[in-house]
């Protein structure tokens, strides 16, 4: 079937366009007298395009066994005259060499200045030289003032097509997702895709309301933005500290009434403690799986929905380390009190080890990042990436294994790791094996590491 197109007259364009966005509320003021749905964009597109930032960072890997370096692409916004971009931690993280290009098409290259891998939230430093201008900045807009079906543009490079717009509307102002812990996110129709990640998603009056961050790959016109109303939180902590400090307890949240599972509690506040991590705080002090939180020093907890469970995480993880709680449970009906010791939360992500000879890579064990291996061993070094040809893998060797000792020396964490490597590095060839023991599923096994074998040189 031949399709037919339809032309619309140039004089009715600005009509239908105004008639079609006051009618579906997605204009958050009625536009002022004699505009159209082009002038709306065009203000807006005006009042961040000048502070738009398309970033080139070269990131490096290790989880292959060896460094690789790797080119990406991704967005931001100038928050500060003197070059100061907000974007996110997974553009910024890992980076070894960003250069940025702003929107006169002049490349500065740019530092980090600070992560926040638990809101995906990064902020990088242009590195101006001397005499250079003032540079344009954004406007943050309340995210909290957001209603469902106002207009909104997504703005960024996406697959690195530079300053780009699609437009759309709010699906939802208060999204609950399992990723990003400490803040619920906007929904949004407007194309988000690779590279609009760090970007702003602005209202119609030119306000960033939003950070683009995520897109559902399985379904169409689904992203979500970190709030700006978080953002600018964040961003406080990230350029006064370089990050964002917070406490741990080992307590997993579960709401009131949730929905998702079909458990309803009648109770108007509180929050239910789904689980409590093994040798944390909330174990030490004897909470259980199944305890309704009723308050935390005296001041009520309310997590009766899922939308709730970010502000509850935000608060404990808040709490002073150190400090003693007081907490009021809620157990078998009867209430009771509790002391809960919070610990300080130890970073998500470290810095790695590559060991260039035996061809791999070691880490770190962390309960936040490797949950399953941290319950076993709460402590340690395991095996990130192995190299395939290589010494470590031709010797048995597979990623996921703790190394507890070499030569019957322990290896208590990267740093002794490194120094009993290099030592070894100085044998003579045909001389370099190293008894490894480590454990696997369980189980000790030892492996001898012969690295005599150059692999690079055969490449």
């Amino acid at each position: 079937m031949t399709k037919r197109l339809f032309r619309i007259k140039p004089a009715l364009t600005a009509t239908l366009a105004v008639f079609l966005l006051v009618c579906s509320g997605c204009v958050q003021t009625p536009p002022e007298h004699g505009d159209d749905f082009q002038s709306v964009i065009q203000r807006a597109k005006q009042r961040v395009y000048p502070a738009l930032v398309f970033l080139k960072p070269i990131k490096q890997h290790l989880s292959g066994g060896e460094r690789t370096r790797q080119q990406t692409f991704g967005s931001g916004v100038i928050v500060s005259t003197d070059g100061l971009v907000v974007t996110n931690s997974h553009v910024a993280k890992d980076a070894t060499d960003i250069k940025c290009v702003l929107f006169n098409r002049e490349q500065l290259p740019a530092t980090v200045v600070g992560i926040d891998t638990d809101t995906d939230l990064a902020l990088v430093k242009l590195q101006l030289p001397d005499l250079h201008p003032p540079l344009p900045t954004v406007v943050f807009g309340d995210s909290d003032a957001l209603e469902e079906g106002q207009f909104v543009m997504a703005l960024g490079s996406p697959f690195g097509f530079t300053r780009s717009i699609s437009f759309g509307m709010i699906s939802c102002t208060r999204r609950y997702l399992a990723v990003g812990p400490y803040n619920l996110w906007i929904q949004t129709d407007a194309a988000i895709n690779p590279g609009n990640s760090g970007g702003p998603l602005v209202n119609d009056r030119g306000d960033v309301i939003g950070i683009n961050t995520l897109r559902s790959a399985m379904g169409e016109n689904i992203g979500f933005a970190i709030p700006s109303n978080t953002v600018t939180v964040v961003l406080a902590e990230l350029r006064e500290h370089g990050e964002v400090a917070r406490s741990y307890t080992g307590i997993q949240f579960q709401p009131v009434r949730d929905f998702i599972r079909d458990t309803l509690l009648d109770y108007d506040t509180g929050v239910v403690v789904a689980g409590v991590d093994e040798q944390s705080p909330a174990a030490s002090a004897e909470l259980k799986a199944g305890d309704v939180i009723v308050s935390c020093n005296d001041v009520p907890v309310h997590g009766i929905y899922l939308e709730d469970l970010p502000a509850v995480r935000r608060r404990f993880a808040s709490l002073a380390p150190g400090n003693p709680v007081e907490l009021v449970i809620r157990r078998n009906g009867a209430l009771m009190n509790l002391k809960i010791t919070p610990a300080p939360k130890q970073a998500a992500e470290g810095e790695g080890l590559e060991l260039e000879m035996w061809n791999c890579s070691a880490q770190e064990i962390s309960k936040f990042r490797t949950p399953t291996l941290a319950y076993f061993n709460p402590y340690g070094v395991y095996i990130l990436g192995v190299r395939r040809p290589g010494n470590a893998f031709q010797s048995g060797v597979r990623a996921g294994d703790v190394i507890l000792s070499v030569d019957k020396e322990p290896v208590a964490g990267l740093q002794s790791l490194q120094d009993i490597y290099r030592r070894r590095t100085r044998f003579k060839r045909g001389q370099r094996t190293a008894l490894l023991e480590i454990m696997r599923n369980g189980q000790r096994i030892f492996l001898v590491l012969d690295f005599n074998a150059d692999y690079k040189a055969m490449n």
